[in-house]
């Protein structure tokens, strides 16, 4: 298991962004959340299975197509044992 947090930042809201990474996560059987910050960017904490969370990671540097991601960081954090994945607003 491996949990992290994720901060995205370029051209991320208004792109389809939080919906894409709910839709990823759910099929790569992942959870916990997404959400838009007040700085423009978009965070997220994806946690599951260590293959699964690194894919979503990759997924992360593109984004949608109609996004421009211009960085990620990734931070490693404690489990949660989130229920499901979900978009916070």
């Amino acid at each position: 298991m491996k949990n992290v947090n994720v901060k995205i930042s370029g051209k991320v809201q208004g792109v389809w962004f939080r919906a894409s990474t709910k839709q990823k996560a759910e099929m790569l059987g992942l959870k916990g959340w997404v959400r838009n910050t007040s700085d423009g960017n978009v965070e997220a904490v994806f946690e599951g299975d260590e293959k699964q969370v690194d894919e979503i990671i990759d997924w992360c540097n593109q984004g949608p197509p109609l996004a421009e991601v211009k960085n990620i960081d990734v931070k490693t954090q404690d489990i949660v044992n989130f229920d499901k994945f979900e978009i916070k607003y």
